[in-house]
């Protein structure tokens, strides 16, 4: 299993707004990406994570390239964030 964890930086008034991106592409990420197992959306005052998890650290290096990610969630993201986000790709043993 692998993991993808994207940082954002998005300011309270901005939250909904976002939570909003994260509910509106989370089926199509689910039912579309290849290997594509779960999608969360943490949040903590000093910043909201969205954790997605794949069958290997391929498939999530994949989706970052999808035009899902680059069109879609990064369209809609990008106004709304204070800083780039911070992208990571674990996977587990």
């Amino acid at each position: 299993m692998a993991y993808l964890e994207i940082t954002l930086q998005v300011s309270d008034s901005n939250r909904p707004a976002a939570a909003d991106v994260y509910t509106r592409y989370k089926k199509p990420f689910l039912d579309s990406i290849p290997g594509a197992s779960g999608k969360e959306l943490l949040i903590r005052d000093e910043d909201v994570q969205v954790l997605h998890t794949f069958d290997t650290t391929e498939q999530a290096q994949a989706y970052l390239t999808s035009a899902l990610f680059t069109a879609d969630v990064v369209g809609a993201l990008k106004p709304l964030l204070d800083a780039a986000p911070d992208i990571r790709i674990y996977d587990t043993v």
